[in-house]
């Protein structure tokens, strides 16, 4: 952690730039946000600069401390060519799957790199299920993928009640994305953590079911 790759200053720096000219340049913003009904209209691009625009300073602190803290194991794993693939993709992701599932509402609208940052903490969740994270309100650390599970639960439920003002849709697209990369940059997690696998699988498989059932 305290030699931080060149590629995740990168991606940091944008992603504080582009935030910081969104906060003081409302033209800017509403141009480049993530708006249904704008990207329906040929503004493909929204896809993926919204993901580089935060609402405030806290959201834009919050994606980029947890980027801080994961995008080094990707890194590890996969070198940093395939890091910024799979955030890139990750982000697309989370932008796809907020299309699909709001596609009947021209205004809905959203910002920020959750989706992609999202993407890389289940990718190392995925390649190193085992290490142990603590969140609030928990004094155990708790092995990664049980988070992670939870975590994509928890998605689908706000999905699902529209739960506060966060774009829970890209959270889970970006899992998505995560997931299904990491599994291609890395097939042989199929055969040597084929349970992990399977189990990190089940929220996304229930997202499409309940999707295809029209309960989301």
């Amino acid at each position: 952690m305290n030699n931080i790759h060149i590629a995740t200053i990168v991606i940091m720096a944008a992603n504080v730039l582009a935030s910081l000219k969104g906060f003081n340049d409302t033209s800017f913003f509403e141009r480049y946000k993530f708006g249904v009904g704008a990207i329906q209209a040929g503004q493909k691009d929204r896809m993926v600069t919204s993901g580089f625009l935060h609402v405030d300073l806290s959201h834009l602190f919050f994606n980029m401390f947890t980027l801080y803290f994961f995008a080094d194991v990707v890194i590890s794993w996969f070198g940093p060519s395939k890091f910024v693939m799979l955030y890139f993709i990750s982000l697309v992701a989370g932008s796809l799957l907020a299309l699909y599932f709001h596609k009947r509402e021209p205004y809905y609208s959203a910002v920020g790199a959750s989706g992609a940052v999202t993407g890389i903490l289940y990718a190392a969740i995925l390649l190193e299920p085992q290490m142990r994270l603590g969140i609030m309100f928990i004094p155990i650390p708790l092995p990664a993928y049980v988070l992670g599970i939870i975590y994509l639960f928890y998605s689908i439920y706000g999905m699902k009640t529209r739960l506060g003002n966060i774009g829970h849709t890209a959270h889970f697209g970006g899992a998505i994305g995560g997931y299904l990369v990491t599994i291609f940059f890395k097939p042989d997690l199929l055969y040597t953590d084929t349970l992990m696998v399977l189990l990190l699988a089940l929220p996304i498989l229930l997202l499409f079911v309940l999707g295809k059932l029209g309960k989301i």
